[in-house]
């Protein structure tokens, strides 16, 4: 008995052992492609929903008719789920997150804003370290702030700051 296998012929093999052969791989197909959205649900982003649906629709296709998914087809309508999906899924991920500006600190912006005084803060010297939401910055002040105490920012030139200490 004679059954396709692939682009060949396969003499050896029984039409049910390939129908098996083809219900298995699809069963497999399935279960990756299931692990392969879940792992998406953990990490959004990561683009593995694409690949994730090619093999749930193949696996389905395999358990559904074997035959096909052992056919030189299968190559055709994983590229065929692959390509549309990949635009769809591409502009649900904009709607979803829409690009940002990237998040920058300007030292001008910075004026105005409270922070604590990380390295002792003097005068004439910027060797004091001011801590200002997640950076820190080079600082200097007309009079001598310790350590933990609460600055403001009066002025900013390049990287450094001028502070004084919160009343």
């Amino acid at each position: 008995m004679r059954a396709f296998h692939g682009n060949a012929y396969i003499d050896s093999m029984p039409v049910c052992l390939t129908m098996e052969l083809g219900q298995e791989l699809g069963l497999a197909l399935v279960i990756i492609g299931i692990v392969m959205v879940l792992i998406e649900l953990a990490t959004p982003g990561a683009f593995i929903i694409i690949p994730a649906t090619a093999l749930l629709v193949l696996g389905f296709i395999g358990l559904a008719a074997p035959d096909i998914l052992l056919s030189w087809w299968s190559p055709l309508i994983a590229v065929g789920i692959m390509v549309p999906l990949t635009y769809v899924t591409m502009k649900l991920y904009q709607r979803l997150a829409p690009p940002a500006p990237p998040e920058t600190t300007v030292a001008t912006s910075l004026v105005g804003m409270v922070g604590v005084v990380t390295t002792a803060v003097a005068p004439n010297n910027l060797k004091g370290k001011v801590r200002i939401e997640h950076d820190t910055w080079s600082a200097t002040a007309s009079k001598v702030i310790p350590v933990g105490k609460k600055v403001v920012v009066k002025a900013s030139e390049g990287v450094h700051v001028t502070v004084e200490e919160v009343p």
